[in-house]
């Protein structure tokens, strides 16, 4: 069983960092015009423009820009609830109130994230939420999602699920993210969506 684990996790690893390999050949401005796109498509999935409110994610380095999303989300009116990293890597939220609402935040040796700089509302704000934006690597034909590896996300599952929320689970990824299979554990849920800068893809399974 240990063994079949760990070939599991191997497996995984290798599949990261392909991924994160493309990912750093991007330029700025690759990275710029796809959360452009990337907004325009998400605003037209239904559940986010219906959406009272969203949990999101501040995108980093050369993940996904979200920061044009998030600011037409607010411009709507919609609630945007973005993560705080605590020191045992779940996730607090706080409100977004525009930039000017997010400050640089340095975790130990890892990289700056930003995050929201006003009240914490606590880790089951999340619970809320209509739709939650997920960060991922790669989501296959399945909806299942490979995450990055920190285990926040994993716990930010788990919390929805022992509250019995259901809000649509939709990932934010690059056109060539999605692939036939990801490796995935007896626990994990597919999502509802995919969006990438090219088209929205919606599993049947969720």
């Amino acid at each position: 069983m240990g063994h079949r684990d760990d070939s599991r996790d191997s497996g995984k690893r290798t599949l990261r960092r392909a991924f994160l390999d493309v990912r750093n050949r991007l330029t700025a401005d690759d990275v710029r015009a796809a959360g452009a796109a990337l907004a325009a498509r998400a605003l037209e999935l239904p559940e986010v423009a219906h959406a009272r409110t969203v949990a999101a994610y501040v995108s980093v380095g050369t993940e996904p820009g979200t920061v044009e999303l998030l600011d037409a989300l607010y411009a709507r009116g919609v609630r945007v609830l973005l993560p705080a990293l605590l020191p045992d890597h779940d996730l607090d939220w706080g409100e977004y109130a525009g930039e000017g609402s997010l400050v640089r935040v340095r975790h130990g040796g890892r990289m700056e994230l930003l995050e929201p700089a006003g009240e914490r509302l606590g880790p089951e704000a999340v619970t809320s939420a209509d739709v939650v934006l997920l960060p991922g690597l790669a989501v296959d034909t399945r909806g299942m999602r490979l995450g990055r590896g920190g285990g926040s996300y994993d716990r930010v599952l788990a919390r929805l699920e022992r509250a019995d929320a259901r809000p649509a689970l939709v990932v934010l990824l690059y056109d060539t993210e999605i692939v036939e299979r990801v490796p995935d554990e007896p626990h994990d849920r597919p999502v509802r969506a995919v969006v990438t800068p090219s088209r929205v893809r919606r599993f049947p399974g969720e």
